[in-house]
């Protein structure tokens, strides 16, 4: 099994983190985003006030990058405080400075009105608000989704370079699984002619004590005990699931599933072969195995 193995679809983790910022004019903001295991696709998005629509865009860009893990997406904007600033209402302005000049054509003794005066009317000076920097304008709008996107590319190279540790941890406990295997599969090649000599033995002891037990019946006992201490169909298919095992990790891609559920048919050929060891040596080999396999499945459960 070749650790180095280049994938055309590498071997993602469900374990990475992303984070960007950005600004335009007197807006700014940051995205991060973290992804943990997870049985399926689960997103999170924390966002601010007003900034709701991103999440149907957050959730549909990562639902189209990756296809399983949890995610939180948290984003966070500052915008400049909001201006204000006054200006004169001059069409009111105008009206006032003519119905002054017709009272005083009018009525005598009416004041030439002061400027502070008609300043001081009602409506003359008014508030404007202006609103800079808002998420409304499409301008800051892009720039934020844009932004959201190559946070997103870098979750994906965070998380194919752990899967790529992960990855070359599985080859060489594959590899050690192999190897274990065939010392299995050796030992197993010598079971039948050690059970014979064993069951010879006990046979010969037996016979001492009770010398009316049937040949026949012997030869048939002699024959179960073979069957059910022979592990070569456990082995076979347990050699099976291994190459299938590193079939799917040389291919690369979301192969998480797959891969753990050819753990648990491993581990279950290893118990049916540590049940049936009658060898010291067989059942030493056996509990390595279930602790190797165990390694083995831990880090699958970190990947995609």
């Amino acid at each position: 099994m070749n650790s180095k193995t280049v994938n055309k679809f590498p071997i993602s983790s469900m374990t990475g983190f992303a984070s960007i910022s950005g600004s335009k004019d007197d807006f700014s903001w940051m995205w991060e985003i973290k992804s943990v295991n997870g049985r399926s696709l689960d997103i999170r998005c924390r966002l601010p006030q007003g900034y709701e629509k991103l999440d149907a865009i957050a959730r549909s860009a990562i639902g189209s990058s990756f296809k399983r893990g949890n995610f939180n997406v948290n984003l966070t904007v500052q915008e400049k405080p909001q201006v204000n600033r006054f200006q004169i209402n001059r069409t009111w302005l105008n009206q006032l400075i003519d119905i002054t000049k017709e009272l005083q054509r009018n009525s005598k003794g009416f004041a030439e009105p002061r400027v502070d005066g008609l300043l001081a009317a009602r409506g003359v000076i008014e508030l404007v608000i202006e609103d800079t920097g808002s998420i409304g304008h499409m301008g800051p709008e892009k720039e934020v989704v844009k932004s959201l996107h190559v946070a997103l590319e870098s979750l994906t190279r965070s998380r194919i370079e752990e899967g790529a540790r992960i990855g070359k941890v599985l080859f060489d406990q594959l590899s050690i699984i192999i190897n274990l295997c065939d010392e299995a599969a050796n030992i197993a090649a010598l079971q039948p002619a050690t059970i014979r000599e064993n069951l010879t033995n006990k046979v010969e002891e037996l016979l001492e004590t009770v010398p009316a037990i049937p040949d026949e019946r012997l030869a048939q006992e002699a024959a179960v005990l073979m069957v059910k201490a022979d592990i070569r169909e456990e082995l076979d298919r347990l050699q099976a699931h291994i190459e299938s095992a590193g079939s799917l990790m040389e291919k690369g891609g979301v192969i998480g599933r797959q891969l753990d559920f050819l753990c648990q048919e491993i581990n279950r050929e290893v118990n049916t072969l540590c049940s049936k060891a009658s060898d010291i040596d067989l059942s030493k080999i056996g509990l390595e195995l279930k602790a190797i396999i165990e390694q083995y499945r831990e880090q699958v459960q970190n990947i995609e």
